[in-house]
């Protein structure tokens, strides 16, 4: 029986994205879009700025009451404007078409492209310790490959292979806590100070260093908007997917951060660059190194997997818009996918891997994304008034403490911001440089666009017939 929600696409007269997915399915895309491969290392980043247990915690903890507020802000936002592509549907609405444009045209070619070249390499990378593929490059395109292949086959097909990495990153993550807390001898240290310096700035600099890669590991909730058009019920589905999903991620971080210290302590957490691999194998020796590095591959293919499902649909609705290439709103009539907006992520993700500069984008792409993520946050105030105005709030959750978390949640987004200007002005100069050239080219866009469907109008006209 053909999906009752079939309507004809605005742009290739085909049909439109299907509701198949439901709140679990919109819980394990959000904890996949979160946890990649930064967990596993991350906590030594953190102690080597702040050298005390509770200090390292307790970045942990701060980040994790950020990305609760950010969690709050995007089930609202979701609740009120359950539409497929996420940030760039909102940014369209509360501002202007340009602004959501310049998001999607940074996330395809730098932002999440390039992240997820980044972690397709780190994939490669530790299948060759456990004997598994070839060059690291030929490896990365083929989990790229594969994993858009089974995308196209449908989101059902997508949310499942999603689902069950998800589910073994989970496996991982517990091996490596509860291996941790029975199996490896703990560190024999005295009592601990809550502080390694007296109350300043440059304490207080120290820790805003240390969160610099906790929120980077706590970020990817976001993208789970972009499924809006293909959850049942998404007003209602996906705020409790984003809040169950990062409630659920910040028990998870803190555990790993609690058995990195009870194992390595705060100094030999600092000292590693594998806390995680050095925990396994304190707990079981060579094998645990194995197991470990089968852990954070499958957790890699997790983030790849949850990638392919959710970021093409941004690009569908630009191509809907009528602010992309027409193509890419093509979905496919029997498994209901945009096929080709999926096929143009895994091709510019499998560039991206081959051009070895995947870590250069990152570094650029960062200060702008985090610009986005503060502007994309106060969408929320301007929608609220937009409804106000309306006389129509159809918002079923909303945000607790709203303005004041909303308010909250963009200064930290634009504190880092600033952090990242300050430490690295020429590449945060570059990242925004590359944000900004998507205003030209949706410019050309548009134009194009209402030049074609003017020249359409035309011909569709029928000729005046003379008398």
């Amino acid at each position: 029986m053909p999906d009752a929600s079939a309507a004809p696409s605005p742009q290739t007269g085909g049909p439109t994205l299907a509701r198949r997915l439901g709140p679990i399915d919109a819980t394990l895309v959000v904890m996949g879009g979160i946890i990649g491969s930064g967990i596993f290392m991350n906590p030594a980043l953190v102690a080597r700025e702040v050298h005390t247990p509770a200090l390292i915690l307790g970045a942990w903890l701060v980040g994790g009451v950020i990305a609760v507020l950010g969690a709050f802000v995007w089930a609202e936002l979701a609740s009120r404007r359950p539409q497929v592509g996420g940030q760039y549907a909102y940014l369209r609405e509360a501002y202007h078409p340009v602004l959501g444009f310049v998001y999607g045209w940074g996330f395809l070619l730098v932002t999440l492209s390039g992240g997820m070249a980044a972690v397709a390499v780190t994939f490669a990378r530790y299948a060759r310790e456990l004997g598994i593929g070839m060059g690291e490059a030929w490896t990365a395109t083929g989990a790229l490959v594969v994993l858009t292949v089974i995308n196209c086959f449908g989101v059902r097909a997508g949310a499942a292979s999603q689902n069950l990495f998800m589910v073994l990153k989970l496996v991982a993550i517990a091996g490596l806590v509860v291996g941790g807390a029975l199996f490896a001898p703990a560190q024999s240290v005295g009592p601990a100070p809550v502080l390694d310096q007296p109350v300043s700035f440059g304490l207080v600099t120290a820790f805003g260093a240390a969160m610099g890669p906790v929120l980077f590991a706590y970020g990817g909730w976001q993208t789970a908007s972009f499924l809006a058009g293909e959850v049942r019920d998404p007003r209602r589905n996906l705020p409790r997917g984003l809040l169950i999903g990062v409630g659920g991620v910040i028990v998870l971080y803190l555990a790993v951060s609690w058995v990195c210290l009870r194992v390595l302590g705060p100094a030999g957490l600092a000292a590693t660059s594998t806390p995680a691999s050095d925990v396994m194998r304190a707990a079981f020796g060579p094998v645990g190194g194995k197991l470990i590095a089968a852990g954070i591959a499958i957790s890699t293919l997790g983030f790849l997997s949850q990638s392919m499902l959710t970021a093409p649909r941004l690009y569908y609705a630009m191509a809907a818009d009528g602010a992309f290439f027409q193509s890419v709103a093509y979905v496919d009539p029997r498994t209901r996918v945009p096929v080709v907006a999926i096929v143009l992520q895994g091709a510019v993700a499998i560039a991206v891997a081959w051009s070895g500069s995947y870590e250069q984008i990152l570094s650029f792409a960062v200060t702008s994304d985090w610009l986005l993520f503060a502007l994309s946050a106060s969408c929320l105030l301007v929608l609220r008034r937009i409804d106000r105005q309306r006389g129509e709030d159809v918002a079923v959750f909303k945000s607790p403490g709203h303005p004041a978390t909303t308010i909250a949640f963009v200064a930290v987004a634009l504190a880092v911001v600033a952090n990242l200007i300050y430490r690295h002005p020429v590449n945060s100069l570059v990242g925004i440089l590359i944000m900004l050239a998507g205003v030209p080219a949706w410019w050309l866009w548009t134009r194009a666009n209402r030049r074609r469907a003017a020249r359409g109008a035309a011909l569709a006209t029928p000729e005046p017939r003379g008398h």
